[in-house]
């Protein structure tokens, strides 16, 4: 057990989300181990539904701790990638993240207000499956975007 979930269940009665115990346990078999800055960065993901870019990633972790810095949060992305934590995605103009949920999702993106879906595709891990047979290429990640309008942008 790290030493925050330690600490933070020494100041009152607090059990551990099934969430943080998938942080601690997959940092710890990739060799890593639980800090304050991947515990908040945790928690800010966990608690969203859908991307967020580096922006809003700060803005909401230094609004839950304002003493860690943009740089630990930029490293601490990278190894969320690293070990599949999270899935780093170019839906616009700038790299956004979300947690990682197993089946390889595409993501489906309107030109005018910026929504984006997700439609769950079984096939594309088959397919990066497939590709990554090939002897001479690895393949870490197959990310789809289609573009076009939302239900909301097309009326009218």
């Amino acid at each position: 057990m790290s030493d925050i979930i330690r600490t933070i269940r020494a100041a009152g009665a607090w059990r551990p989300t099934l969430g943080e115990m998938e942080l601690e346990a997959t940092l710890r078999e990739h060799g890593h181990r639980v800090t304050r800055p991947r515990s908040v960065v945790w928690q800010v993901l966990a608690d969203t539904d859908g991307h967020l870019n580096a922006l809003e990633i700060t803005e909401r972790v230094q609004s839950l701790d304002p003493g860690i810095n943009q740089s630990s949060i930029y490293r601490t992305l990278a190894l969320f990638t690293e070990i599949e934590l999270v899935r780093e995605s170019r839906l616009g103009d700038a790299a956004t993240w979300e947690r990682a949920h197993g089946d390889a999702v595409i993501h489906l993106v309107c030109d005018r207000c910026g929504a984006v879906y997700h439609h769950h595709a079984p096939s594309i891990e088959r397919l990066r499956r497939e590709l990554g047979g090939h002897a001479d290429f690895v393949t870490d990640a197959i990310d789809v975007r289609v573009t076009g309008h939302c239900s909301r942008c097309s009326v009218g």
